[in-house]
């Protein structure tokens, strides 16, 4: 199959990928602009960044690419309003918000004219998303990466959601390869969002031994823990991950990062720990899929595989 065209409102990504916004900072600036380049969309990963961070980002993004590039941000950040506001300010093309739902950035998007793209696991949620005036919605089923708002399979989502809206359905949650996004949108997608094959690629934004940790993962290593978000998240085995899975481990310090916290451990803390290469002490959110990824590659050797394999899909 040729890869269609994805069209978000006026933007159209040539190749129907979108990057995942992984935090804290995997995603930032040089794998948004690289997959951008690519004729993807490009996501910036705007939880944990303060406003002048963010904004650096996106004008360094701006710097290195004329595609299509947005920002990916929790709801249950406690600064999600500044942090849209100020992405709207910069001129980002588009906000990707997930781990929540809020009805108020439809109206900032309406202010700027600005693409919204909530993150839905149900056909209620898109419906309601409809209304409220979302440009593009983000399907994500159990597959996926991170916060999880269901224990169903995309592929089992997808058709009863594109039957129930008239919007650009964008599936995510266990694609890795060509033949994935083709069955993907066969079901009834308009494009796909693909986050851990872009987590194993050489422009995130991760230490080494992160990305080493991720080829060494087997499909064992996978878990599902309680964020303190409120919402199951997927991540690997780690001796952190393995804490949490056995009980609380209260954090000694409080950045007040969520408007509500489980307290549980610090989400944010052992984000940025994984991040910089910490293991043992990080917490690493991957999808279900990520074992399968046999080595880091080139963002331009990633879109490559991938619409090779999408060409000779059935």
């Amino acid at each position: 199959m040729k890869l269609p065209e994805l069209r978000i409102g006026t933007k159209i990504a040539k190749v129907p990928i979108v990057q995942g916004g992984m935090a804290i900072r995997l995603s930032t600036a040089r794998l948004a602009a690289a997959v951008a380049n690519e004729g993807g969309i490009g996501l910036i990963a705007a939880s944990g960044m303060s406003h002048d961070e963010l904004r650096y980002e996106i004008k360094l993004a701006r710097s290195l690419t004329s595609g299509i590039i947005g920002i990916n941000i929790m709801v249950a950040a406690r600064d999600f309003a500044g942090i849209v506001r100020t992405a709207i300010d910069a001129g980002i093309d588009l906000v990707v918000a997930g781990a929540g739902f809020s009805r108020d950035m439809f109206g900032m998007g309406r202010e700027s004219g600005t693409p919204i793209v909530p993150i839905v696991s149900s056909v209620k949620l898109a419906k309601i998303s409809e209304r409220l005036g979302a440009t593009a919605i983000v399907v994500e089923g159990t597959e996926a990466g991170g916060h999880l708002g269901t224990d169903k399979s995309i592929k089992s989502l997808i058709p009863g959601i594109r039957a129930a809206v008239k919007l650009p359905v964008i599936a995510a949650g266990g694609a890795l390869n060509g033949q994935d996004i083709v069955d993907l949108i066969k079901l009834g997608a308009n494009g796909v969002q693909m986050g851990s094959r872009f987590a194993a690629s050489c422009e995130a934004n991760s230490a080494p031994a992160l990305k080493e940790y991720y080829l060494k993962s087997s499909p064992d290593d996978v878990v599902v823990i309680h964020s303190p978000v409120g919402l199951p998240g997927r991540a690997v085995r780690t001796p952190f991950s393995a804490k949490v899975l056995e009980g609380p481990v209260p954090p000694k310090t409080c950045d007040a990062c969520l408007k509500a916290c489980r307290h549980n451990f610090c989400i944010i803390r052992a984000l940025i720990r994984a991040q910089q290469g910490d293991v043992e002490t990080g917490l690493v959110f991957t999808g279900a899929n990520l074992p399968k990824i046999p080595e880091i590659l080139p963002v331009h050797e990633i879109f490559k595989r991938l619409k090779a394999e999408a060409a000779v899909a059935e």
